[in-house]
């Protein structure tokens, strides 16, 4: 496995494993799959300012993660949002932690010191992964979302790096 840093032609791969998400769980709370340009625009914008990596497997994308803005006030310059994905059949393979360590060390070298993701609940396997590296619970939003026509809370995790 190989862990580098995204490029613009990664996004038909990272639309491959972010289609699977949007169409069948509720890890994601978007609605519709975006298209191919909407995700080389994200990938444009969000690797413009904050780390962007990829997991290869034999020359192919398997995983994806990025920090972005957590909120646009000057106050919270330090503090990142994460998002990460693994291909579905990826996962269990250390994959999501490697990235995570790769990211974490890049947003250390940037002078970020606290790390937050936003888990939909109940997502055990999300929650466990999550707190194997270092997050602890910092507030949960109760029915904050609804896809599939049911109401989803989500988990505000943490970690300050």
């Amino acid at each position: 496995m190989k862990i580098r840093n995204v490029k613009k032609e990664d996004a038909a791969d990272i639309l491959e494993i972010y289609s699977f998400y949007v169409a069948n769980t509720a890890v994601t709370f978007e609605i519709t799959i975006p298209s191919l340009q909407q995700m080389e625009e994200r990938i444009i914008d969000i690797s413009s300012s904050y780390p962007y990596l990829v997991a290869e497997d034999d020359g192919k994308v398997v995983a994806y993660c990025y920090a972005h803005e957590l909120n646009p006030r000057e106050a919270y310059k330090k503090s990142v949002e994460l998002s990460i994905y693994v291909k579905k059949d990826h996962h269990g393979r250390g994959i999501g932690k490697s990235l995570y360590a790769a990211l974490e060390e890049a947003l250390k070298k940037a002078g970020i010191d606290a790390l937050y993701a936003i888990v939909t609940f109940p997502d055990e396997g999300s929650v466990a992964f999550h707190s194997r590296c270092g997050f602890s619970i910092a507030g949960k939003l109760t029915d904050c979302g609804e896809k599939f026509g049911k109401k989803w809370s989500v988990l505000y995790l943490e970690k300050h790096i």
